[in-house]
């Protein structure tokens, strides 16, 4: 027993530090080192704006993640997913709230920072999820899924929220 849940921290901390870690702090820093990243004259407005949206981020990611080990049984890595399809809470209103919560962060961190190069990184980063999302994972999720998946992605939209959290249709 106490091997099992080792090895679920493991997951979960090789999940963090792969992806979140990677996408929020280590690129980051090599781009701000690689850009001469200089202290920037940053208004206070925009400064607190982006610690704003850093906390929203960093909540909405524990919120989720809580999800996905409570009722999902799993990580959000793509090599351990969760062998069940979470649609409570956030993801009753928009299918990506993980990914939503590190936008969020990435635009709090530009905000902060004020460096171009992190807004160029958050385009990539956002492009290569647009085309990451329909292509490869989303069809996974339906073929592990089946039309539960089906239902839920008709229903709850990708990326903008809907104001009321979709409920599936009883059986």
């Amino acid at each position: 027993m106490k091997t099992a849940k080792m090895n679920t921290v493991f997951e979960w901390l090789k999940a963090i530090i792969i992806l979140p870690l990677n996408v929020l702090v280590i690129i980051p820093l090599i781009l701000l080192y690689c850009t001469n990243y200089g202290r920037q004259l940053i208004g206070l407005p925009q400064v607190t704006t982006g610690i704003i949206l850093l906390l929203i981020g960093l909540l909405l990611a524990a919120w989720t993640m809580s999800l996905f080990a409570r009722k999902g049984k799993g990580t959000p890595a793509p090599w351990n997913p969760p062998p069940n399809l979470v649609i409570i809470g956030p993801y009753a209103h928009v299918r990506n709230p993980m990914l939503t919560s590190v936008f969020i962060m990435q635009i709090g961190e530009c905000l902060c920072l004020g460096s171009w190069a992190l807004w160029i990184w958050l385009a990539v980063f956002l492009s290569i999820n647009l085309v990451y999302l329909p292509l490869c994972e989303e069809k996974d999720l339906e073929q592990r899924f089946g039309q539960s998946y089906t239902e839920y992605r008709h229903n709850v939209p990708r990326w903008i929220p809907r104001l009321t959290p979709w409920k599936p249709s009883a059986r």
